[in-house]
């Protein structure tokens, strides 16, 4: 058997969940797999010096940890794990039914009796939030939120940490101060994170390399024709202009943040998602990148060939797999290596189903069998296996966290007597390639195609509003040269919004191929990243990014239709049956959205008809309008249909309240829009003043304005959608 360099490449990625213009963050994941994946995986590769490996750390992943550790920035889930369990608003307790399970049931809830009884004493797929939360007494909601942030705690902080050893195993009946001292360990454990990846890089054990800056997917950004050398038949977005200038920018900025972390430029790359085309090249040398990977099936498609596997999963030519190979573009070169497929899915999909011993041994047996089927490779260097996956994902499947694998694979592997776990750059620069590609294939780990991130329609719609939202800020940017009707911090905080929403992340959960409970989240933070491009230049969004792009959220009616013509006094008195023919919707943050203040003031929209005009309804919480809304300045009814129309109800708490009815930006004379307040608000707009005839669509929504800033929406996510009636 020949000598084999085994080098594992762990990578580490979130995509940037925060909103930077309000400080909300919907998603815990940075703060949940960091306690656990990140620290994890850290800690047990110290335990074996001798085993060496590669972490990538992309660099959206670490800008929302030191928001953590730095900022004292938290998530949604962890402020309403903060919360006393008997000050939680409705909202909270929907949030904290909906979220606090998060987690693989069958290995990080089900092992621990307390976390399992709260689990079915939920009854997921029977109660409604409301009938569940019914049977939650305040000390269920309060080892509720310590186990939802207990789980994710590493299997070896409880090794290394006797307090915690015994408080999880007491289980239950914890007190609100035991529940702020646990959120406190989380913030240590994060803390030590970077730390620990800093000495692992110092002591030459790990190569921690980087990823462009929000993990774009680069072939994509320089052009996206670049899909249909795997894919000839794939429809594209409308607009198919370059972004080369925003990926050399994304490749600059990850550059700059790992060093600005780590003291030191990273030698080597992931390019998010393995995503390459020859194009890349010079910029990603320009940067000072010495070496890249991907994934095996983008080497068979740049050799025509000659290096894949047949039907059985057999390699052509398996010497030409395992080895470093030059890339060159604009007479700048890079070493690339290509990830084996199998064995690192094998890691990532596979091996949960085995014991740690059965999975060490079919991983140890294969890396053998590749030793014996290299051997012409023996004269000039140790065969090359690149096992390259993320980091974070896979470990909630195993038993233990995964933990039992990975000290039986460390202790193999170093033990072997011709396996050698080395870091990528030592063995790139001990057996630096010598074989060389003529062209690099476009195409990334997933079928050597883009197929995941563009060609379906939400895709190629959520790309047009990319480029549609550059388009804005770029003529933003010229105008303000001659002008300064712009400033360049508006113009930075801009052009980092816009970075952030090419991410690769937000691509991957539209259309058919990847779904979640959090699709409509990851749709709505999409939006709301390109929205902060407006935001952040004082200017409005359009209409377009107000609609969710996922067809299954556009399409789901969250409120009732009127049944029949009304007959509504507008004098802003509760008549009950005046509105019994309206359409009806319950004014309620969506679950899990960006929305984290305190309960909401509107509680009931209600929209109906009279043959001449249609007439709305809103209705407070906690008191009537006049009392609710008395420091509220402007109640906004944006309509998205008729496009450009926009109502603008100033103090709508008074009895008679200032209405002015906008079209494109221009006042609407004699609008005929009449409001008045007292227990309700209620609204009369002329049709005619929409300029809607019969069956046309009208559509909106209604925002609470104080201080010009948008504090409550309804519905917080899409619009009220009806048409105009026939008679």
């Amino acid at each position: 058997m020949h000598d084999i360099s085994l080098a594992l490449v762990w990578h580490q990625h979130q995509p940037y969940y925060p909103c930077n213009l309000t400080g909300e963050n919907p998603m815990p994941w940075v703060r949940l797999h960091g306690t656990k994946d990140y620290w994890g995986m850290a800690t047990l590769l110290g335990e074996v010096p001798e085993m060496h490996a590669t972490i990538n750390l992309v660099p959206s992943l670490l800008m929302q940890l030191a928001g953590y550790t730095e900022a004292g920035h938290e998530d949604r889930h962890l402020r309403v794990s903060r919360l006393p369990a008997d000050g939680l608003e409705e909202e909270d307790i929907n949030y904290l039914m909906d979220n606090f399970f998060m987690a693989h049931v069958d290995t990080m809830v089900r092992p621990y009796a307390r976390y399992w009884q709260l689990y079915q004493q939920r009854g997921f797929g029977v109660d409604t939030n409301d009938r569940a939360a019914r049977r939650y007494s305040k000390q269920d909601i309060i080892d509720l939120q310590i186990w939802s942030n207990l789980a994710w705690f590493h299997p070896v902080v409880f090794e290394k940490n006797r307090d915690l050893a015994e408080f999880r195993e007491k289980g239950r009946h914890w007190s609100e101060n035991d529940k702020q001292w646990m959120l406190d360990r989380q913030m240590d454990i994060l803390r030590e994170v970077v730390p620990l990846h800093i000495e692992l890089s110092r002591r030459g054990q790990v190569e921690l390399t980087t990823t462009p800056m929000y993990h774009p997917i680069l072939p994509l950004l320089w052009d996206k024709r670049q899909a249909r050398r795997a894919m000839p038949e794939v429809d594209l977005p409308k607009r198919l202009e370059s972004y080369a200038e925003d990926a050399v920018e994304q490749i600059r900025r990850g550059v700059a943040y790992h060093e600005k972390i780590f003291g030191q430029k990273p030698r080597g790359m992931w390019p998010s998602e393995g995503s390459v085309c020859q194009e890349m090249i010079a910029a990603v040398a320009d940067a000072g990148i010495e070496w890249i990977a991907t994934d095996e099936e983008i080497l068979a498609c740049s050799t025509d060939g000659w290096i894949s596997r047949d039907e059985n999963g057999f390699l052509r030519n398996p010497e030409m797999l395992y080895r470093p190979w030059h890339v060159e573009e604009q007479g700048r070169q890079l070493q690339i290596v290509f990830r084996d497929h199998a064995m690192s899915d094998q890691i990532g999909f596979h091996y949960q189903r085995y014991t740690a011993e059965q999975a060490v041994d079919d991983f140890i047996g294969k890396l053998e069998d590749i030793g014996r089927a290299t051997t012409a490779n023996a004269a000039h260097r140790p065969t090359l296996v690149s096992i390259i996956l993320d980091g974070e994902n896979c470990w909630e499947h195993y038993p233990h966290g995964g933990v039992d694998f990975f000290r039986e694979l460390h202790r193999r592997t170093v033990d072997h007597p011709k396996i050698t776990p080395r870091r990528m750059c030592d063995y790139l620069e001990e057996f630096p390639a010598t074989d060389r590609l003529g062209h690099l294939f476009p195409g990334s780990w997933i079928n050597h195609n883009f197929g995941i991130w563009i060609g379906h329609g939400e895709c190629n719609r959520a790309w047009d509003l990319v480029g549609q939202t550059r388009e804005h800020l770029k003529a933003a940017e010229a105008a303000a040269e001659k002008t300064a009707a712009k400033t360049p911090e508006q113009l930075a905080a801009a052009w980092e919004e816009l970075y952030i929403a090419q991410g690769s992340d937000w691509f991957w959960w539209f259309g058919d191929d990847h779904s979640s409970a959090q699709d409509m989240l990851f749709d709505e933070l999409f939006r709301k990243h390109l929205q902060n491009v407006y935001a952040a230049l004082g200017d409005d969004p359009p209409g377009e990014l107000l609609r969710p792009i996922s067809h299954s959220l556009l399409h789901h009616r969250v409120h009732s239709q009127p049944t029949g013509f009304m007959s509504a006094k507008i004098n802003g008195r509760l008549t009950y049956f005046e509105w019994l023919s309206a359409g009806h919707y319950q004014c309620r943050p969506a679950r899990g959205t960006m929305t984290m203040a305190a309960a909401g003031r509107l509680k009931d929209l209600y929209f109906g008809f009279a043959p001449e005009h249609l007439l709305l309804r809103l209705d407070t919480k906690k008191g009537p309008v006049r009392e609710q809304l008395a420091d509220v300045d402007v109640l906004r009814i944006t309509f998205l249909a008729p496009q450009g129309f926009e109502l603008l109800i100033s103090h709508p708490a008074w009895a008679e309240p200032i209405v002015q009815l906008y079209h494109n930006d221009v006042p609407v004379s004699t609008s005929g829009v009449v409001a008045a307040a007292d227990a309700i608000l209620e609204v009369s707009i002329p049709w005619r003043s929409l300029a809607v005839t019969t069956d046309d669509p009208v559509h909106f929504f209604i925002e609470l304005l104080q201080d010009e800033k948008s504090v409550e929406r309804c519905p917080s996510e899409g619009a009220i959608e009806t048409t105009m009636p026939s008679p």
